[in-house]
């Protein structure tokens, strides 16, 4: 049972697991964070020799997941620009927790690529002698920035705690926190559409790499938009997905379906628009830009692991199919559909980020070149379960401790009161 002390800091009005039994969860994240703190030692104390990536081979599987985590972080950002700018009030049951999601996306994020570079004496030089002319330097400081944002954005929500609240100076100091918070939600989404944008516009400027290659609007190839409409597409899918698995673990109703068809809704619009713009640019890549360059693009989806049906599966499969159960009214209704499709664009856009970072790497770009294989070490593997467990931990201590969703007090009391009824 919950201790008294524990109650004391537990919000009033839910219910939540044994001490004990929230010791071995944590404790369980826990030893999966220790064994991967172990391999980023080995990265940092004794060289990437660790990993598997090479001077050819250097998009591995942390710059692939890092681009994936950081695309379903979007939510946080997307979430706050419709709450707060558009005014989408349904989206305020899940904004408290979209900030943790992103806190922690970007946070993992930053700590994983800081082993990524496995110069840690080094690593402000990015800040103190950036290459104006990269589009790295831009998303470094961009990402840097909002993750500041989203620290301050977690403020207000720390400070809501049951037994913070009590402290005088501290209440009055969230409640004029609280008031910013529009200020700090359009500064967020204007970084993040730039270094969403400008991860995306990496891809499309290597002029080495023609797979990944496109022909641009103005200074900005077409990648750069399609990372941008990609990333918010997923964004509330991805936080429906984890709001669903939460109240699963937790087994308690946290938000109502009014907030789940909310979210649902508004990805399988902007999913159905990255499916348009996808497919455009496919095409444009496909009749134009490849064949321009001396590469007919069918030479890309001659191999047998990268084949024709990794762009079906992305553009139809993982995307058109999930967006349009998403935006039918009556397949988002049930629950199931709504998951599975939700699920779906999260996947697509995951195998989106896997074809811009492994699958370029891999294509041969000369006659006399091999295609290059290349598959993670138990270091970077363990490294990344390090960033997932720290991302656990962090969360399951803001949904014990602190009110992430504020609809729960409510529907919990409506769930007791029903059992009252039928008893």
């Amino acid at each position: 049972m919950v201790s008294a002390l524990d109650r004391a800091w537990i919000p009033r009005g839910v219910v939540r697991a044994p001490l004990t039994r929230f010791g071995l969860w944590v404790g369980l994240w826990l030893g999966v964070f220790a064994v991967g703190a172990y391999a980023m030692y080995l990265c940092l104390a004794d060289g990437l020799f660790h990993t598997n990536m090479d001077n050819r081979y250097v998009f591995g599987l942390w710059i692939f997941l890092d681009l994936t985590v950081i695309a379903l972080g979007a939510g946080a950002f997307f979430t706050g620009f419709l709450l707060y700018v558009l005014r989408k009030k349904e989206l305020k049951a899940v904004i408290n927790s979209a900030v943790v999601l992103g806190l922690i996306c970007y946070s993992g994020a930053m700590v994983i690529l800081a082993v990524d570079v496995g110069q840690p004496l080094r690593a402000w030089f990015t800040y103190w002698y950036p290459n104006a002319h990269s589009m790295l330097a831009e998303v470094t400081f961009c990402i840097t920035c909002y993750l500041l944002v989203l620290c301050i954005e977690y403020v207000p929500i720390l400070l809501k705690n049951r037994r913070l609240r009590g402290i005088g100076g501290y209440l009055v100091f969230e409640h004029e926190l609280h008031k910013l918070m529009v200020v700090f939600a359009l500064i967020g989404t204007l970084l993040s559409f730039f270094h969403q944008g400008s991860l995306g516009g990496l891809f499309g400027v290597l002029r080495g790499r023609p797979f990944a290659f496109r022909e641009g609007f103005a200074i900005w190839p077409s990648t750069f938009f399609l990372f941008i409409l990609s990333a918010i597409a997923a964004g509330p899918s991805f936080i429906a997905l984890t709001t669903w698995l939460v109240e699963k673990i937790s087994r308690r109703r946290l938000i109502s379906a009014e907030a789940y068809d909310t979210l649902a809704r508004i990805s399988g619009k902007m999913l159905m628009l990255y499916v348009l713009m996808k497919s455009l640019d496919t095409l444009f890549w496909l009749n134009q830009t490849a064949p321009a360059r001396g590469f007919p693009a069918h030479r890309f989806y001659e191999f047998g692991n990268f084949g024709g049906w990794t762009l079906f599966i992305e553009i139809v499969i993982l995307g058109l199919l999930p967006g349009l159960a998403l935006i039918h009214a009556p397949l988002r209704a049930k629950r199931p559909v709504l998951l599975a499709a939700a699920l779906a664009a999260c996947a697509g856009v995951t195998l989106n980020r896997f074809v811009l970072t492994i699958q370029t790497m891999a294509l041969p770009t000369l006659p006399f070149d091999r295609l290059m294989s290349y598959w993670p070490s138990w270091q970077e593997f363990a490294a990344f379960g390090a960033v997932v467990a720290y991302g656990v931990l962090v969360y399951s201590f803001s949904f014990r401790y602190l009110t992430l969703f504020p609809q729960e007090r409510e529907l919990t009391r409506a769930e007791l009161m029903q059992r009252s009824q039928e008893a």
